[in-house]
């Protein structure tokens, strides 16, 4: 079922998750949902908070840029290591066309949960650590417009204002 997507400010995306306590069919009916929600956005990433359901749980497909790469599902991700810096220009399905440089880590490892409860480790380098750094945030409360500067954030936020309202005009 493709759920509709929040966008920004909604308030509900400044919420933190809670951790998912079990691994069980529910969850998994939530990740396909997830997948075909983002899918049908045309993302590469959705956490759960952006569907305004608060629990910590991220899909990703990011082979388009990394071809050997499979979507992944992380239940309760974090990371517990990272190195190095970079610059992203990032976008979000909450913030529909648009686009701001970000400075992400280069390198993470995250530990997870897969969608049969088995504990994971992940090493993510260059577009795949962007990608899941900018969906754990989410779980977090956090936009990647959080992370520019206010003036961006504030023309940002104007341009949202002007979208929300021509789609109601619509």
């Amino acid at each position: 079922m493709v759920h509709e997507i929040l966008l920004w400010p909604d308030e509900r995306l400044a919420e933190n998750a809670a951790p998912v306590a079990q691994v069980d069919e529910e969850l998994r009916t939530l990740v396909a949902d997830m997948f075909e929600t983002m899918y049908a956005a045309e993302g590469v990433g959705l956490a759960a908070t952006q569907i305004g359901i608060l629990k910590r749980v991220v899909v990703l497909d990011v082979s388009a840029k990394c071809p050997e790469l499979k979507p992944l599902a992380l239940i309760n991700p974090r990371v517990v290591h990272q190195k190095g810096n970079q610059l992203f220009e990032e976008g979000c399905l909450s913030l529909p066309g648009e686009f701001e440089t970000v400075e992400r880590s280069a390198c993470v490892h995250v530990e997870f949960v897969d969608e049969q409860g088995n504990p994971q480790v992940l090493q993510c380098e260059g577009f795949l650590a962007v990608a899941v750094q900018h969906e754990i945030d989410h779980l977090d409360g956090i936009v990647f417009v959080d992370r520019v500067s206010s003036l961006k954030r504030e023309l940002v936020r104007k341009r949202m204002k002007r979208l929300k309202s021509n789609a109601k005009n619509t």
